[in-house]
């Protein structure tokens, strides 16, 4: 999320500026006051302490009426976390892994995107945990997962997720979700591990997603690509001066900076304030020395000449807000895929999963089951293809669908009905 990257640490000094403007207006009306009561001369004006004061109540509580104008109101999912075990990563690190729902069928694995952490598939555990089993973990060095002793890197990240599956029951089938960061971790995963495929790996989705440097396909990459030099330089200080920067993160968080950063380039719409905060309070926990090593990990990166070797059913979300990851990298995605499958949510932005949390969570369930009763009638799922026309089967039926098209991608759009 390099642009997301970019937008936070400029609104951060903006931030840390307006409160230092803030300090230095009370400090020059009590120096100026002391100096009249010194010397007995008429004190300073009025307008210098209510300007400071009120920058100084801006900068440590302006969250709340940021949240107020950018979020909306309307229930949403708690964020609860189950109890997580351990499980040892191929890396070195420790990883925090959550196992709970249905205790049959198949398990859906979700990995989250970069600065979050498992934290942020509330709406998924709400929605999908009657019908699937559902495990959730933590990328190294986030959330409750320690850190890797190995480094930072996509391929280790797709161990770690090997690591996880290896965990897991190897009865039930495993659909791997990934969202941004997490899905390129899935695309590595399989592509290092096709012998997985279409056995303990039934199917993927990847959301909102790129399939190579993200400096490639994130919005104004033609002024950021020729600038790749000067953001990694910037993310290599950024792990010096980390300490420094954890504190102006949590200043720009209680100003409301990071809510707007956040709300500018993550989602597409209005989210509710619970999710804006959400997702705003995750960047911010998370260590800005552990978010630069991943962010140099992305732009280190690209799976594109291997996508048509991942044979398995896939899912392709796209948003068409998406300014982090443009649609055009998912749509290149699920063109290469031999059984991809688009699925395009106008009004989302790279935060789709949790701002249209209900969609997205509909057509993954749907899939999910279309998937498990394909293997039930399959004796030898991997080979038969999900696009195929003898696959005997047929994905539910959505009216917005275009007819006649299962040899190929079939491009779905949410309704606009179906839009909060």
């Amino acid at each position: 999320m390099i642009l997301l990257a970019l937008l936070l640490r400029l609104l951060a000094v903006a931030s840390l500026a307006v409160f230092a403007v803030a300090a230095w207006l009370l400090w020059s009306w009590y120096d100026a006051w002391h100096i009249a009561e010194t010397l007995g001369f008429a004190g300073p004006s009025s307008a210098t302490l209510w300007w400071g004061a009120g920058l100084i109540l801006f900068s440590l509580l302006g969250r709340f009426p940021v949240l107020a104008l950018l979020g909306r109101g309307g229930t949403t999912s708690s964020d609860r976390r189950a109890e997580g075990v351990d499980v040892p990563g191929a890396d070195g690190a420790v990883l925090n892994v959550e196992i709970e729902g249905a205790d049959r069928g198949p398990i859906l694995l979700f990995t989250h995107g970069w600065g979050l952490s498992a934290r942020i598939w509330a709406e998924a555990r709400a929605d999908l945990g009657a019908r699937f089993g559902l495990v959730f973990w933590d990328l190294p060095g986030l959330g409750r997962s320690g850190r890797p002793t190995a480094g930072y890197s996509i391929e280790g990240f797709a161990e770690d997720l090997h690591a996880v599956i290896d965990s897991l029951p190897e009865d039930r089938p495993i659909i791997l979700v990934g969202h941004s960061i997490g899905g390129m971790t899935v695309q590595t995963f399989c592509a290092r591990h096709p012998e997985l495929l279409n056995r303990r790996v039934a199917a993927i989705v990847l959301e909102n997603t790129t399939h190579t440097n993200p400096l490639e396909t994130t919005a104004f990459s033609h002024v950021l690509r020729p600038l790749q030099p000067v953001i990694e330089l910037a993310l290599k200080l950024d792990m010096v001066l980390s300490p420094a920067l954890w504190v102006m993160n949590w200043q720009a968080w209680l100003s409301g900076s990071t809510h707007l950063a956040a709300r500018l380039v993550g989602f597409g719409t209005r989210p509710t304030r619970e999710q804006l905060d959400r997702t705003a309070r995750l960047i911010t926990k998370n260590s800005p020395a552990v978010q630069a090593r991943g962010n140099l990990a992305m732009l280190r990166w690209s799976i594109t000449d291997e996508l048509p070797r991942i044979d398995v059913p896939a899912l392709v979300f796209v948003g068409g807000r998406d300014l982090i990851t443009r649609d055009h990298a998912g749509e290149a995605i699920a063109a290469a895929l031999p059984q991809g499958r688009l699925v395009r949510v106008e009004e989302a932005g790279h935060m789709g999963p949790v701002e249209k949390a209900a969609f997205y969570n509909e057509q993954i369930g749907d899939f999910a089951e279309f998937v498990h009763l394909l293997r039930s009638r399959a004796p030898t799922p991997s080979r038969r293809s999900f696009l195929s026309p003898d696959a005997d089967l047929a994905p539910p039926a959505r009216p917005d669908d275009e007819p006649g098209r299962r040899d190929a991608p079939a491009i779905r759009t949410q309704p606009a009905a179906r839009l909060n």
